[in-house]
């Protein structure tokens, strides 16, 4: 199909129907589909697919015309990006110096011997998703955990493990 001088074509829906490829690719254009902005395109696939699988990073490669081996190594490299759908939940314990001498280990033994999961894994049941950081940066507050976006300071191994009971006893009312 021919475009007439001085028009331009719109851009085609993707085949899925989802809208989100739109988003997706509405943030390429805005980088003008430079290599360079694979970073930023990671990001704003991740937020709004919640993880990144094989097929949308072959779309952003073909997108941002680089390898999908650089688009692989690119996400794997960074520890914010995700492969598997995350939970209803997330936890994220800090494991760096200062959390772990206050006692960060226990925190995520609390976790996996309450929900049942190891970090990096999220319960079957898609709950909860439990991970760990090598330092959050907040070493003031030692032992830090993050639920669901929001940082906690001082956290024990009781109010853990309660936290998380509750999400598992919210889920079956």
């Amino acid at each position: 199909m021919s475009v007439p001088a001085g028009k331009t074509k719109a851009a085609e829906p993707h085949p899925s129907g989802d809208n989100r490829f739109k988003m997706l690719d509405a943030s390429m254009k805005r980088q003008r589909y430079q290599p360079d902005a694979l970073i930023e395109v990671l990001h704003t696939a991740q937020g709004l697919f919640g993880h990144l699988d094989s097929g949308l990073m072959y779309y952003i490669a073909r997108g941002l015309k680089v390898p999908p081996s650089r688009v692989y190594g690119v996400s794997t490299f960074y520890h914010f990006f995700t492969f598997k759908p995350k939970g209803e939940h997330t936890c994220v314990i800090c494991m760096g110096t200062a959390c772990y001498v206050k006692g960060a280990d226990a925190l995520v033994h609390a976790v996996t011997t309450e929900a049942g999961i190891n970090p990096g894994q999220t319960s079957p049941d898609g709950k909860l998703s439990l991970d760990t950081a090598r330092c959050l940066g907040a070493c003031g507050l030692a032992p830090v955990v993050i639920y669901d976006g929001e940082v906690s300071g001082n956290v024990g191994a009781d109010a853990i493990r309660q936290r998380v009971k509750g999400w598992f006893d919210r889920g079956s009312e």
